[in-house]
């Protein structure tokens, strides 16, 4: 045994002993099976909103641009690009407060409240003027509102996780929790044929005068359905044993960010999930304008895009629930390192086929690199929130995995597009996916076995 092995064997037994501590320390009531299955739904319906903006976003962008910027290709790189990159930027913020709120007087309330921000300030993108009528202040009225999004989509992927986790029996918590990445992927999807169907039957004529603003409009009736179901559920038995015992944390981002303990797992929930960006921003939500402007109109036009991407994100969302069911199996550290080093496999060939510009060959290249990342997806929110006792699980998990976001998901677009332009090649996406999955695998190396086990009180 080596010295790393024998010192990851004692941090184990301490932890493991202060979990059963923790664990024992609050009674909590096991809810219903269809009172969880309403929770998931609940989580799951706000990620399928939050995505479903970031979605239509990067797919109508291009109209967007003509509306609100007065130009076509150039507009649409801008906008792209600074749209995602504030909307990242503002996470931070959201997580910090929203955490704080979280951990303070529960997450149902809260989450119910980020849901119709969340939808708001989507459905308002739909209602920008055009440049032409308010001039400068319509790319600033979206930038506010990509940070309003950005802002409550902060707060929501730790909240509506920690949420289903906090109501999840033990031993199918992955499976339970899965469901909300499952909604993040079906939102992309429903956005992506949608778009695929305006522009089909409307043309680009209509979608520049007017229907690019049909999807963001949607957003009302989605987060009016997401409220609704959110408000009728309880707060989680975990927070709820909490507050009734009088030990919900007074200050819980001085908890997280005084503890050692919670500080080092912060640091993991920044380092861990290094794949997500690629895997999530580059592979689906920015392929589309990968495929069209990186290698061309006459390779691959708005539908086709739209078609390939579409092919993949069925693809992720039939795998994770299974992935999921495997964790909760055989533990999450095998699911999450086979899933990166699937990615670290498999990215370059697969690029090598997207890039030939043939349609049959980019839809199997995406489907297998959507399969290989299917594992990471299913298990790596999972393995966050069972890092965080309850006490600080909202503030942590959020501050953590912001950070990591805009590290390595927010800024991609941008920095793929400039390190395309400088370098010529085609197969950026294809290095950073690689790397992203070798970063992801060495931090599982500090992460312990959580399968099964209790969630901590604090």
């Amino acid at each position: 045994m080596t010295t790393s092995d024998r010192l990851g064997t004692t941090s184990d037994r301490h932890e493991a002993a202060s979990d059963t501590t923790d664990a024992a320390a609050v009674d909590v009531v096991s809810p219903h099976d269809k009172v969880v299955r309403k929770a998931t739904v609940a989580g799951a319906i706000g990620s399928f909103v939050e995505w479903y903006d970031y979605g239509i976003y990067g797919l109508l962008v291009t109209y967007l641009a003509l509306t609100i910027m007065g130009e076509g290709d150039a507009g649409s790189l801008f906008l792209t690009n600074v749209g995602f990159l504030v909307s990242f930027v503002a996470r931070p913020f959201g997580s910090v407060i929203c955490g704080y709120i979280g951990d303070r007087i529960g997450r149902k309330s809260l989450l119910a409240a980020l849901l119709i921000l969340i939808s708001a300030s989507t459905a308002a993108i739909g209602l920008i003027p055009s440049s032409n009528v308010i001039g400068i202040a319509a790319p600033i009225l979206l930038v506010l509102l990509r940070v309003l999004q950005g802002f409550s989509a902060g707060g929501e992927v730790a909240g509506a996780m920690s949420f289903v986790g906090e109501y999840a029996p033990d031993h199918r918590r992955n499976y339970m929790m899965s469901f909300i990445a499952v909604g993040s992927f079906v939102a992309l999807m429903i956005g992506s044929v949608l778009s695929a169907l305006l522009i089909t039957v409307l043309g680009d004529d209509a979608m520049t005068s007017w229907a690019w603003r049909v999807p963001f409009l949607l957003a009302v009736p989605l987060g009016y359905v997401g409220f609704y179901i959110r408000r009728r559920l309880e707060e989680t038995p975990h927070f709820e044993a909490l507050r009734e015992q009088n030990t919900v944390a007074r200050n819980p981002l001085r908890e997280a960010l005084g503890s050692p303990r919670h500080l080092r797992a912060i640091v993991l929930t920044i380092f861990l999930p290094a794949l997500n960006g690629p895997g999530y921003y580059l592979l689906f939500v920015y392929m589309p304008t990968y495929l069209k402007t990186s290698l061309g109109e006459n390779n691959f036009s708005m539908l086709r895009a739209l078609l390939v991407t579409a092919v993949s994100l069925v693809a992720i969302a039939l795998c994770i629930p299974l992935m999921a069911r495997l964790s909760d199996r055989i533990g999450r550290k095998p699911v999450l390192a086979g899933s990166a080093i699937a990615m670290a496999a498999v990215s370059y060939p697969m690029f090598e086929l997207i890039t030939t510009g043939r349609i049959e060959l980019a839809c199997v290249g995406t489907v297998v690199l959507a399969v290989a990342f299917s594992g990471h997806a299913a298990v790596i929110h999972t393995v966050l929130a069972e890092m965080f006792p309850t006490t600080v699980r909202y503030s942590a998990y959020s501050i953590g995995f912001s950070l990591s976001t805009i590290i390595f998901g927010g800024s991609a677009p941008l920095v793929m597009t400039e390190l395309i332009k400088s370098t010529g090649s085609q197969l950026v996406p294809a290095f950073a996916a690689i790397v992203t999955a070798l970063i992801t695998l060495v931090s599982l190396v500090f992460v312990r076995e959580t399968k099964g086990r209790p969630l901590a009180a604090r």
